[in-house]
């Protein structure tokens, strides 16, 4: 499942990161890349589209990554989708709770392209 025709979301309140981790998934041959400023944004986004994976921000306006995740974890089309929690903080609480909350993986910034690729491949079983 992990080829470049895989349809990704990426939400991050930072227009910098999202650029970023577009950018890496690009350097990886992943095409099909959308971006969402927001939780809120990301769950309108999710109701109207399909996505094979999601790479979320943990600290956000609105609604955070967490409560992004706890909500899609709710929702039919979206119980197994690959959902990887991004954050700046390497809390050992954080982690524990991203997990206990569906998050297939966790990501600390700064991370480069092969550290997402590891995580993409583990999860889509490639």
């Amino acid at each position: 499942m992990a080829d470049g025709s895989m349809k990704i979301l990426v939400v991050d309140d930072f227009a910098t990161m999202r650029k970023i981790i577009k950018n890496l998934l690009g350097q990886l041959g992943f095409k099909n890349v959308h971006e969402a400023d927001d939780g809120a944004t990301a769950l309108a986004i999710l109701k109207k589209d399909h996505f094979d994976l999601i790479i979320c921000d943990w600290n956000m306006p609105k609604m955070s990554g967490l409560e992004l995740l706890k909500t899609t974890r709710g929702m039919e089309d979206y119980k197994k989708t690959p959902f990887v929690m991004v954050t700046a903080e390497a809390n050992k609480n954080n982690i524990v709770a991203a997990i206990q909350a569906g998050a297939n993986d966790y990501i600390v910034k700064p991370f480069n392209a092969n550290t997402l690729q590891e995580k993409i491949k583990k999860m889509c079983g490639d």
